[in-house]
């Protein structure tokens, strides 16, 4: 039988055929991709042909067909529904991959060639995207170490296999640790905690196969437990937990992963030329340079700090109120905030929850995106690579768009946290080729499944990021989407968060599971009163994280990363109550790839850009303002990489804007 993985899918929108593919089927079909793929790339190197943007250029932006198929489909798979099999392939190809694309980009007879388009550039009479990617193809070219010869082009290929298979190790001792830790309770333990804890803590107890109810690190589990159990002692003992991820000693620990990475990243900027690594990564993000993120981050850091200080004094007297002397400590945060926030602002998440079901919330994004941008949702049935996946087609006037895929509940097979990928992205050459995208989240189940308000917050800006990939109106694939800046690739996700914001969405989709009863207007205006409840916490974990990654990476790289984390936090006066969002073992956006190395300052950023463009809604007509949603779509969400991004903001907004949006958009300002 031929291989699945490698034929022509003869299905709905060409989606990949999940009920046909084994995962005996990914090694041969990588091998067979990888031999197509290498033939073209030595088709474009070796043609007697002069190098022209035809031959050169669009030849290497013509997809690799069995490639992207296999790849898509491993890598979707790999994430969000693994086992053990899976792990063990991720392990072999991650090196494999690695050694292939090193090898495109070292190919230095494919370069002279792309070099040779690069220098007759002016008289070749290029529009503004066929400039775009020529530039980009170059400087990938030139960034991935095509014009280093001998010693130290040898040693760039080991250095970029060694950090694949490093990244992969990383991820799976996290997966590990995640998927094998998990705290038994009785029915004692329970007592004190909403029903809809309890509900999701006996499913999370019947996944792992035991009789009774218990707590994981699945966030959508732990946060909460550590918001409502009264239980000082359980909630250390969660919170440590989950604290210790990838640094539990033993064969899952991450700490001398992270130290090699960093010092590996540190010899491939050096070959290329760069100080560090965060020159090198900055060098092509928004930023461009480690102090511009700095100024930005201290900027904020200040007022958040002094937010954070004064809301610890009052929690601590909380605290001593309930009769426990001492300091507050982090398992103590957020189980007091929650209880402040019932006080002063009378609401109680419990009484919240029902009111924003799963179903209502994709609902509700899914409006939101009819009404700024006309597309519509219609429910697909296809097989998929998990029955808690769903599918829709998006279409616009009649006219097919995209296929979205949603795959919304946690489970121990998936790793952690929410993402946005493209199993198919968008492109009109050489053939007009319309995306697959998948939203990724980690939410609790039930029946019906309810979300946080946090949650459905991740979920509108998970659905952000999709917006991105299936408005996406470019030539060329490489540019395509989310194919932009590292530091603008939030900003569609984190401005389209606004829209769970906006009262008329609330009123009309947050429903109550039982009744069917809106949102009360005055549980509305709690919610909305309360978006900036405990700013001063989550912007202080959230700017710890980004700084200490910065350390690690404007610099010589060091041995021992736990030792500089805490001089960072030292020098920056961390409060004591408050962690880090993400601590250097599990810190798997900087260490699970290079994709936000030196740049989990991003998400900040965009924010910067977000709250600026929210506002430009709410200055011309309202939320839904159609000339602002078609500018949007205009100039940012169709453009994907095609335009230099600050270029992009400008032709939205005519300016670029100042932290001060943001501090205000968080409430961090003087009152």
């Amino acid at each position: 039988m031929p291989n699945p993985l490698l034929s022509r899918w003869d299905t709905p929108f060409e989606i990949a055929p999940f009920g046909s593919i084994s995962d005996d089927d990914f090694a041969p079909a990588l091998e067979q991709a990888l031999q197509a793929h290498s033939a073209q790339i030595d088709a474009i190197a070796n043609s007697s042909e002069a190098p022209g943007f035809a031959n050169v250029i669009e030849a290497l932006e013509t997809p690799c067909r069995e490639l992207e198929q296999v790849l898509g489909v491993f890598f979707t798979v790999a994430g969000a529904d693994s086992n053990s099999k899976r792990e063990e392939l991720q392990r072999a190809f991650s090196p494999r991959l690695a050694a292939h694309f090193s090898a495109v980009t070292a190919n230095k007879v494919l370069y002279a060639r792309v070099k040779a388009v690069w220098d007759k550039r002016d008289a070749l009479d290029l529009n503004q995207e066929q400039q775009r990617v020529l530039m980009l193809t170059h400087r990938g070219f030139v960034r991935g170490g095509a014009a280093l010869e001998g010693d130290a082009d040898r040693r760039m290929q080991e250095i970029k296999g060694r950090l694949a298979t490093l990244g992969t190790e990383f991820t799976q001792n996290l997966l590990a640790d995640e998927r094998g830790w998990f705290m038994e309770l009785s029915e004692d333990d329970l007592e004190g905690l909403p029903e809809f804890v309890v509900s999701a803590a006996r499913a999370a107890g019947e996944e792992k196969g035991k009789d009774g109810p218990v707590v994981t690190l699945s966030r959508s589990l732990i946060t909460p437990f550590l918001q409502f159990s009264p239980r000082r002692d359980l909630r250390e003992k969660a919170f440590n937990a989950w604290a210790a991820r990838g640094a539990n000693g033993g064969d899952t620990d991450n700490r001398a992963i992270a130290a090699e990475i960093l010092q590996l990243r540190e010899e491939r900027a050096k070959l290329l030329g760069y100080e560090n690594f965060a020159a090198y990564k900055l060098e092509t993000e928004m930023a461009k340079t480690p102090a511009a993120v700095r100024g930005l981050l201290m900027d904020v850091w200040g007022p958040a700090k002094s937010r954070a200080e004064a809301d610890a004094k009052v929690l601590t007297a909380m605290m001593q109120a309930d009769g426990i002397n001492g300091s507050l400590e982090p398992w103590d945060w957020r189980y007091y905030a929650a209880k402040r926030r019932k006080a002063e602002h009378d609401l109680d998440e419990a009484a919240l929850k029902p009111y924003l079901q799963l179903d209502r919330m994709i609902e509700a994004s899914f409006t939101c995106a009819n009404r700024l941008f006309g597309l519509e949702f219609a429910p697909l049935d296809v097989p998929l690579y998990h029955p808690d996946c769903r599918a829709w087609e998006v279409t616009r006037n009649g006219a097919h768009v995209a296929v979205f895929i949603g795959d919304y509940f946690a489970r121990g097979s998936k790793r952690s946290g929410a993402w946005c990928s493209a199993m198919r992205q968008q492109a009109k050459f050489p053939k007009t080729q319309t995306p697959v995208v998948i939203n990724v989240c980690n939410f609790a189940k039930g029946d019906p499944a309810l979300l946080s308000w946090d949650d459905a917050r991740t979920l509108f800006h998970e659905f952000g990021h999709a917006l991105h990939q299936m408005l996406s109106s470019v030539t060329y694939e490489s540019i395509s989407g989310t194919s932009v800046a590292r530091d603008f690739v939030e900003l569609p996700s984190q401005l389209y968060e606004h829209w769970l914001e906006v009262p008329e969405v609330l009123q009309e989709f947050a429903t109550h599971a039982e009744t069917g009863e809106p949102m009360p207007k005055d549980m509305l205006e709690k919610v909305l009163g309360a978006a900036n409840f405990d700013m001063g916490f989550q912007t202080v974990e959230y700017v710890a994280s980004a700084l200490v990654d910065l350390a690690f990476h404007d610099g010589p790289a060091v041995s021992d990363p736990m030792a500089k984390q805490a001089e960072v936090l030292e020098e920056i006066g961390m409060p004591r109550a408050i962690t880090m969002r993400h601590a250097t073992p599990h810190f798997a956006h900087v260490f699970a790839g290079d994709g936000y190395s030196s740049g989990y300052y991003s998400y900040m950023w965009s924010e910067v850009m977000d709250a600026d463009a929210f506002a430009a809604f709410e200055e011309a007509g309202g939320a839904f303002d159609a000339e602002r949603a078609k500018a949007l779509e205009t100039h940012i969400l169709s453009t994907g990489g095609s335009v230099d991004p600050a270029a992009l903001y400008m032709a939205f907004r005519g300016r670029l804007p100042g932290v001060e949006a943001l501090l205000k958009g968080r409430g961090l300002t003087a009152a």
